[in-house]
């Protein structure tokens, strides 16, 4: 599809893609603690809690660009 292989578009949609979804949900987990008025101990359970999963998708890419740059 217009020059690009199947694993660039892939690649593509896996970084980008899935960056872009992880900055959303962070809008929407704001918004969340926003309207329940959650203060700011509740604010961070709610960001420790909801967000915590995507600590290991970041975690990925920095360890691959560490092993990489050596």
């Amino acid at each position: 599809m217009w020059g690009y292989t199947e694993a660039q578009i892939a690649g593509f949609g896996l970084s980008f893609g899935v960056g872009a979804f992880m900055l959303y949900m962070l809008f929407i987990i704001g918004q969340l603690a926003w309207e329940s008025k959650a203060g700011k101990f509740g604010t961070f359970v709610i960001f420790l809690g909801l967000a915590f999963g995507m600590t290991g998708f970041v975690a990925k890419y920095l360890i691959q660009w560490f092993i990489e740059s050596r």
